[in-house]
Parts: structure tokens; C-alpha cells; sequence
């Protein structure tokens, strides 16, 4: 399942990557900027051909996402057909496609989630209450604990609880419900593995708490039919206001975790430490997402694949309106800045900026996959 699941994200995450470039390459073009080369992956190039309308269409090595290479990429490029010689609505245009194409490939995944049941992924999502259905599935087990009742019954982690004590299960509240007043006592638990259904006896523990002895899950989705696409549309909206909030929230730890580090008091310093390992959880990178997330979600089922895809793709869209160099936010901050002071942008100076920037990026992000590799050990 692991390596399925690696697949299926390196799939997803070049999918998403590919179609924000293409937004940049058809904008581009219909704004008269030659588009050199379209590439699919990075390079080492593995193939390439030559298409009708000029652009290299390009397949590479690394499967990491893809990239568009434009005529006169730097801003003070003079030539018929340079992005340098586009005007500033139009470079504008240019570097906000991609995330325009992120955002609505958020909208279509999550328009379709809510035809064949969209996952309740935080509290208020946004429904139409005359035309939603909301199914509630069993519910399942997270995992067992050792020396525990349902570790001694048999039980593992992804079987769905059906009855405990004769009593049919519909909320994880019920099983514990129904667990303490049996504590003590040897009860059967139907539950249902791989789409069949077995029974087996649980010898449940005579305390008040750790009953049953298993971390409990149980996945509600929502339904619609007319509503689909505004509910696609507010829920974009609503998971990309909370990747903002979750962007602000890691900044604030990352940055106050470092400054803490420097208090005088123990307390102080442990406080930014816990601020620091907030920040770290927080945020996954490539190894991560591919390793972890995807395989996990991959285990529950295709619904959340698309999710995932979905939240990864309003992502992109966020990261790459924030001002940060060598993403499209970036480029554009630098160069409706460089046109308020009235000053030229060369191509040194820019590639010296975005450089920069890039390298920044490099080290979040080799960071980043060192504490997700820890996190598998």
C-alpha cells in the first residue's frame, strides 16, 4: 500500500504542478509571449517533441512537477515576444494564471466530492441544509493497543465496529457508552474487515477508562445534488481562509520559537521550543506528503484522495500569492515594486533576488524533509 500510495501523490502532485504551469503558458501566449518549452517533470531531459504551435513539449527525470520556460524571462528583456516586454497588466496576468487554474481544480474536486459525498473536514463546512444528506459511516479503528481487550479479542486497526454487547453502533460516544456499562465483563463485538463481517469476544476491563482499549475514528460526508458547485465554491473558500490562518500560525510559532530561544528563563526557552516543535508538525514536504499522507489517505479510500488533491491544490494556489522570491507572488511584489520607485529592474538584479530567494526555499524545504524523515523513525 505504501508504494501505491507513493504513486498515486507523486501522480496527484505532478498533475497539479503541470496544470498551474499550463495556466502559465496559455496566458502567456494569448498575450503574445512566446512560450519556448513546456516541461512535464524536471530535467534530466527522458524525451521531447517539437508541437505545431512551436513549443517544446518536454518529458523529464525527476517527477516532481513540471515547469514553462517563456521567451526574455527577465523584466528588462526588449524583444517582440519577451515577458520582459509584456506590460505590467499583462505579466500580471501571466504570473496569476497558475494559481487561478489551482483554485478552480480546487473547486472541480471539491464540486464532485459533494455529488458522491464530501468529507467533514472542519466544523461548520458549508452545506445547503435543503439539499444535503449527511451519511455517517461506522465506526472504525484508529489502532489497538497492546495488552488492551481489543488487541486480546483480535481486533486491528481498519475494522468497523457493527455491535458491541448486542447493541448496534453508530457513534464512537455509543461505543463508549456501551463499553463502560459492561466494564468487567466478556462481550461479543461484531465488526466487519475487508467487507466481511466476523464476531469474536472481548473481555472488557473492569476501570473507568481504557475500556475497550482502541483509538476510535468515524468519517461523516455530506451529500448534494442542484448545490454541488457552490457548496465546491464556499468550501474553497473556507479551507483556503484556514490555510492562510495555518500559514500566519506557523510563521508566528517558527519566528517567535526562534526569538524565545534567546529568554533569559528556562520556562521561556521551553516555551519556544514548544513553539518551534508546533511549527514542525504543522508542515509536511515532499517526503512527507508522498510517504505518509498519500498512502494514508490511499488507505481510506479514493474520496479522500481526492480531498487531499484538492487542499494540496488551494495550497499552491496560497503559497504562490504571498511575496516570497522566485514564486509568482514574489516575482510580481519585485516588479510592481521596482515600477512604484521607478527604478529598473536588470537582470542581475533580479535574477540576484529571486536566487536568493530560491536558495531560501531550498533549505525550508531540505528542512522541512529532514523532520519528515525523522518523524518515520
Amino acid at each position: 500500500m505504501l508504494i501505491i500510495g507513493i504513486i498515486i501523490g507523486l501522480i496527484v502532485l505532478v498533475f497539479l504542478v503541470a496544470a498551474h504551469e499550463l495556466g502559465h503558458a496559455i496566458v502567456a501566449k494569448r498575450n503574445g509571449v512566446v512560450v519556448e518549452e513546456f516541461g512535464i517533470g524536471f530535467p534530466p531531459r527522458a524525451w521531447a517533441k517539437k508541437l505545431k504551435n512551436g513549443v517544446l513539449f518536454t518529458v523529464n527525470w525527476l517527477p516532481l512537477g513540471g515547469f514553462v520556460r517563456l521567451q526574455g524571462e527577465s523584466d528588462d528583456a526588449s524583444k517582440k515576444g519577451d515577458y520582459g516586454n509584456a506590460t505590467f497588466w499583462q505579466k500580471t496576468k501571466i504570473l496569476f494564471a497558475g494559481v487561478v487554474v489551482n483554485w478552480l481544480i480546487a473547486v472541480v474536486l471539491l464540486t464532485i466530492l459533494a455529488l458522491t459525498g464530501l468529507p467533514s473536514g472542519i466544523p461548520n463546512q458549508f452545506t445547503v441544509p435543503s439539499d444535503t444528506t449527511v451519511i455517517t459511516e461506522p465506526v472504525k479503528i484508529g489502532s489497538v493497543t497492546a495488552g488492551y481487550p481489543a488487541e486480546k479479542a483480535g481486533l486491528e486497526k481498519g475494522d468497523k465496529i457493527i455491535s458491541l454487547a448486542g447493541v448496534p453502533i453508530d457513534t464512537t460516544a455509543e461505543l463508549i457508552d456501551v463499553s463502560k456499562e459492561n466494564r468487567g465483563e466478556t462481550v461479543k463485538v461484531v465488526y466487519e474487515r475487508n467487507n466481511e463481517r466476523a464476531t469474536a469476544d472481548v473481555a472488557l476491563r473492569d476501570a473507568d477508562s481504557a475500556t475497550f482499549g482502541a483509538a476510535l475514528g468515524q468519517n461523516q460526508k455530506t451529500k448534494s445534488t442542484w448545490s454541488a458547485p457552490i457548496v465546491g465554491v464556499v468550501s474553497t473558500g473556507q479551507y483556503t481562509w484556514l490555510t492562510v490562518q495555518g500559514l500566519g500560525n506557523l510563521v508566528s510559532n517558527f519566528f517567535g520559537g526562534l526569538a524565545g530561544q534567546l529568554s533569559t528563563s528556562e520556562e521561556g526557552r521551553d516555551k519556544a521550543t514548544e513553539k518551534l516543535n508546533e511549527a514542525g508538525e504543522s508542515v509536511a514536504g515532499p517526503v512527507g506528503i508522498l510517504g505518509v499522507i498519500f498512502p494514508a489517505a490511499s488507505e481510506v479510500g479514493p474520496s479522500r484522495v481526492v480531498f487531499l488533491a484538492a487542499i494540496i491544490s488551494l495550497t499552491l494556489a496560497v503559497m504562490n500569492t504571498l511575496p516570497i522570491p522566485s514564486l509568482d507572488g514574489g516575482r510580481w511584489f519585485v516588479t510592481a515594486l521596482f515600477r512604484v520607485i521607478k527604478k529598473p529592474l536588470t537582470k542581475d538584479i533580479e535574477e540576484r533576488i529571486n536566487g536568493t530567494g530560491f536558495m531560501v526555499l531550498i533549505g525550508l524545504i531540505l528542512l522541512v524533509t529532514i523532520a519528515d524523515v525523522l518523524k518515520l523513525f
